[in-house]
């Protein structure tokens, strides 16, 4: 049970650093979140998931195995990309703000969450480093354990879009741009420690 909580929660916490990164998902969660309220977050985030169901299939489906044999390489890879994505998430705190709407090209929220998750370069460099690492670890705990990465991450991107439309929604007085500036360095050290962790378990 103290495994199952501890993956929820780390799956949680690096989920949380990729939703936060200002990108191209936040600013359609922006946009569609002006035009109609606070459950546009939800539904780009939903589109969002659905390319990451394909991509953790794909893994699980064989591609782990295929990979298995570099796992010590892979957790390197891992280890180096969360130290970098840190560092990089820690700079852009100083100066973040949510961005400003613009106009979007996309009406569809599900649709904007599919098209700015695949166009996104850090999207697929997150998952080819980062996100593959962790599900093959989570693998060797089984597919529960696999799958409750997957719920931890989730959890963070439905959490993360849903509380920018709310505080869009009711004037941003939920969230304010020092408060996501706080969230965003926090982050940034939470990233770095797990690609430390990481590092030592590749030469383990």
């Amino acid at each position: 049970m103290y495994e199952m909580i501890e993956m929820l929660a780390m799956s949680f916490t690096i989920g949380l650093t990729g939703a936060l990164a200002p990108g191209p998902t936040l600013v359609a969660t922006v946009n569609s979140s002006l035009e109609s309220g606070w459950a546009a977050g939800p539904k780009v985030a939903a589109g969002h998931a659905l390319v990451e169901i394909v991509i953790f299939s794909l893994i699980v489906g064989g591609l782990a195995l295929a990979m298995q044999q570099y796992s010590r390489y892979i957790c390197l890879l891992g280890g180096l990309a969360l130290i970098a994505f840190g560092v990089l998430t820690l700079n852009k705190s100083r100066n973040a703000s949510i961005t400003s709407p613009e106009e979007q090209a996309v009406a569809n929220p599900y649709l904007a969450g599919v098209l700015t998750s695949v166009a996104n370069p850090y999207f697929w460099i997150w998952w080819l480093s980062v996100g593959s690492a962790l599900v093959i670890d989570g693998l060797r705990g089984g597919m529960i354990m696999a799958g409750l990465f997957m719920i931890g991450h989730w959890g963070a991107d439905f959490g993360w879009y849903m509380l920018v439309s709310l505080s869009l929604s009711k004037g941003r007085d939920i969230l304010s741009e020092a408060n996501y500036q706080r969230i965003l360095a926090l982050c940034g050290g939470f990233l770095v420690c797990f690609g430390i962790y990481y590092l030592v378990l590749s030469i383990d």
